[in-house]
């Protein structure tokens, strides 16, 4: 649904990928790790060093790839649309491939790999369909597709993915609220199967690196899902 409605700074809009271009040198001076790395640590489905071929979907500046290769993932390939995040993920030297295009089109084979992330994107698209989908037709038969994303309660308190420009000057990128059971009926309209969830709330650890956010204390801020491929009856 659209974000609107729930929006209570008004802060002027960029189109995805023109926020993400500008935003994409101070990226990682903004982005908590307790808003997705956390996450990624609490998912205990997963076993990081045995997955196999792995695709991280809008891998921005490489952080996700860099968590994943300090927990032993051995090949790794990253996705974005923005040539300015992938020129900031180069740096980092995680990746064995960086790819220019976009996630729910990507153009690359279909089974090609046993796991696909995406993190802190999916509130950028209108519909969830079309990255449940890519994300299954990229995954193999027994692949797992792992989201990380920015919990839509937390949007309907009216916070949009924002940051500052050079002059101080808010700005938000273009988001949507995606209900939690828009994702499930998303994912199994795909063929995916739900294995693990958990929800990240904002707790001492937020607060001490956003003491105003403690009226938001036990707010859910962010999600983690694991899905894994359904069985085809012959």
């Amino acid at each position: 649904m659209d974000f609107a409605p729930f929006d209570r700074r008004r802060y002027p809009t960029l189109a995805v990928r023109d926020g993400y271009r500008e935003w994409a040198k101070t990226y990682e001076d903004v982005v908590q790790d307790e808003m997705d790395l956390r996450m990624l640590a609490r998912i205990g489905t997963v076993d990081w060093a045995n997955a196999g071929r792995v695709l991280d979907l809008a891998c921005g500046t490489g952080r996700i790839g860099a968590w994943l290769r300090a927990h032993g993932v051995q090949r790794l390939d990253g996705l974005d649309f923005t040539p300015e995040m992938l020129a900031r993920a180069e740096t980092k030297g995680v990746y064995d491939r960086l790819i220019l295009a976009d996630m729910l089109d990507t153009g690359l084979p279909a089974a090609a790999y046993d796991l696909v992330l995406e993190v802190l994107a999916d509130e950028h698209l209108a519909e969830l369909s079309p990255l449940y989908q890519e994300a299954a037709r990229l995954a193999g038969p027994a692949g797992v597709f792992v989201i990380v994303g920015y919990h839509p309660h937390f949007l309907m308190n009216g916070i949009p993915t924002h940051f500052d420009r050079e002059g101080g000057a808010p700005v938000a990128i273009e988001s949507y609220v995606h209900l939690l059971s828009d994702h499930a009926k998303a994912a199994h309209r795909a063929g995916w199967t739900l294995i693990e969830m958990d929800e990240g709330v904002i707790d001492d650890a937020w607060i001490a690196k956003k003491p105003k956010w403690a009226r938001y204390r036990f707010h859910p801020v962010s999600f983690a899902m694991v899905w894994r491929k359904r069985e085809r009856l012959a």
